[in-house]
């Protein structure tokens, strides 16, 4: 019987053979295959006591959350334990100067009468690293900017509380810097290999030197903390429990330094009901509320892709959703969310016209054969956190590859209350440019964690045209509260590159730091001057708001595309 306290997936991994979670691309992330052991995000109450056992691993984070690694063998039991209150399986995590920063009127807040430059404010990145030789991140002495530099992914040191990876002083770094790139390299070995870190940072943070001032960044006298997700073992993509336990670093550290944070977050994934109430959602809501922090997210960029469709059932209504698989396919999945009071008939037909058995509204495990294709369906149930039920189906080849052409969804409304209900494909262009819906809605295209309440989520604009960039993830009514809460510019953005110099970059990843920037600029304004002490947290967001102003084209603030619209930093008085 499957677990009620485990999510779906967990679940269903667990029920699922070595052979099919090795095919999917979903199952087997958090899971070690040497070891046998599960990374897990677990919501406890009580003392941190209660999580801990022979060989279990356990990192207790802020608000009776913990990432907790433990032998597959016993999540049952651990479940059982009465203080455990839920386990989320981890999920894996996809990417999402100087005109952009004119088009956002930070020109004038840096150099008018304010002369905000950031100082006295932390601005933490967590991300893929960050070349910290490339001179944006150092001071005039050639010292570095960077107070601390978590790598996850290079064993040896961790943080006091933490278990993986290596944690750099500002000590460390400069000695590696004095040494020169050969020697330093080796004493420090964080790399930014993807340099999307670096980029994120620059355009948050960067002071600009390499391009004598043009290229500077927002907050170009912050401080600057740093954490590179990943891990060594297999599977080394980064995961929510990393990008958890980085949050959770930045906000202990400010805490212990006395200082205020402004946090940017350009990862994201398409997994979950986009309502925010995953363990990730509502630990990121939760842990905003520590300290004088701003955490601000990117919406993603599958505003325009076709991995999302959406309707609403009436009684005894049927509906048919067409979905192509492309050639080549190696591995796909399908998210159906409803909500629970909804009694929907749901059975799927093959390219070839065959009608598979109508799903079973039975928790747990079911499978189907269809062609070259395994179905692995999980029916589940509302959990502890959610009103909405999910459908979960994993197509598996049974050789190589998916079978392809147009799949069909039938939707029978047999008993409606609400009637609406969500499907989403995988985010992170990992699908063939074939796969995808034929009637894709853009609406609820915001990535997790970009719907968590208490984050400042952040679309992108083309700041070159003043016009909205259609890739930019949208809101919708959903959510319970409205998202996005404003746009920034996000176009062939100059960025600092990993290795020297700039590069262009394009994404709501990169518009994201130019408002968690504008957010260090607020709060040093507030705190640090003393013109508003309490400034931090939603309090940023309201100002933010209000500040921001229309893009041509909408005619209602605020709106699933754009929020309260683009990014300006408010007259401080």
């Amino acid at each position: 019987m499957p677990d009620q306290k485990i999510d779906n997936l967990l679940n269903l991994a667990m029920d699922a053979t070595p052979e099919e979670r090795t095919k999917s691309e979903n199952l087997n992330v958090g899971f070690d295959l040497e070891e046998k052991m599960w990374g897990v995000i677990v919501k406890y109450s009580g003392s941190e006591s209660v999580l801990t056992g022979e060989d279990i691993q356990v990192v207790p984070l802020l608000g009776g959350y913990a990432v907790v690694t433990l032998p597959e063998s016993e999540i049952d039991a651990y479940s059982d334990r009465e203080r455990i209150e839920f386990i989320e399986k981890p999920k894996r995590l996809y990417f999402e100067t100087f005109q952009a920063r004119e088009a956002s009127c930070i020109l004038p807040v840096q150099a008018g009468s304010n002369g905000l430059t950031g100082k006295g404010i932390l601005v933490g990145v967590v991300d893929s690293g960050v070349d910290f030789f490339h001179p944006d991140f150092r001071n005039e002495d050639g010292s570095s900017r960077i107070l601390r530099l978590w790598d996850q992914s290079i064993p040896g040191n961790p943080p006091k509380g933490y278990t993986k990876g290596t944690e750099y002083t500002k000590e460390e770094i400069d000695k590696a810097l004095a040494l020169g790139e050969t020697e330093g390299r080796r004493l420090v070995p964080s790399r930014d290999v993807s340099g999307h870190g670096t980029a994120v940072l620059g355009i948050a943070a960067g002071n600009g030197t390499v391009s004598e001032g043009v290229n500077r960044g927002v907050a170009y006298e912050s401080e600057i903390l740093v954490v590179k997700m990943g891990n060594a073992g297999t599977n080394s993509f980064p995961r929510t429990t990393e990008l958890m336990e980085g949050i959770d670093y930045l906000v202990r550290q400010a805490t212990a330094m006395g200082k205020p944070i402004a946090i940017n977050i350009s990862f994201g994934n398409n997994y979950g009901s986009h309502q925010g109430d995953s363990l990730l959602e509502t630990y990121i809501s939760n842990v905003a509320n520590v300290g004088r922090s701003v955490i601000c997210v990117g919406s993603g960029n599958n505003g325009n892709d076709r991995i999302h469709t959406a309707g609403r059932l009436q009684q005894g209504q049927s509906e048919i959703v067409e979905m192509s698989i492309g050639a080549y396919e190696t591995t796909l999945n399908l998210q159906l969310w409803k909500a629970y009071a909804d009694e929907i008939e749901i059975f799927l037909e093959t390219p070839s016209g065959e009608n598979l058995p109508v799903l079973s509204e039975r928790i747990g495990t079911q499978r189907y054969r269809a062609g070259e294709t395994e179905l692995l369906v999980y029916y589940g149930k509302p959990g502890p956190f959610q009103v909405t039920q999910e459908i979960y189906v994993d197509f598996l080849p049974t050789g190589t590859y998916l079978t392809s052409g147009i799949w069909k969804i039938h939707l029978q409304g047999r008993r409606i209350r609400e009637g609406n209900y969500n499907l989403w494909l995988p985010g992170g262009n990992v699908l063939n440019p074939v796969t995808g819906f034929y009637r894709p809605v853009a609406a609820e295209t915001l990535t997790i964690p970009s719907t968590a309440a208490k984050v400042i989520t952040v679309g992108a604009y083309d700041s070159r045209l003043n016009a909205y960039a259609d890739f930019s993830g949208r809101g919708g009514g959903n959510l319970f509260y409205p998202k996005p809460d404003l746009v920034a510019p996000g176009v062939d953005i100059l960025a600092p590159s990993a290795g020297g110099g700039y590069t262009g970059v394009t994404g709501t990843s990169f518009a994201t730091p130019f408002v968690t920037g504008a957010a260090a600029l607020m709060m040093e304004w507030g705190i640090v001057r003393g013109n508003d002490p309490f400034l931090w947290g939603e309090k940023v967001k309201a100002y933010l708001r209000r500040g921001a102003q229309p893009l041509p084209g909408f005619d209602r603030y605020p709106n699933e595309s754009v929020g309260w619209g683009e990014d300006v930093i408010i007259r401080l008085h």
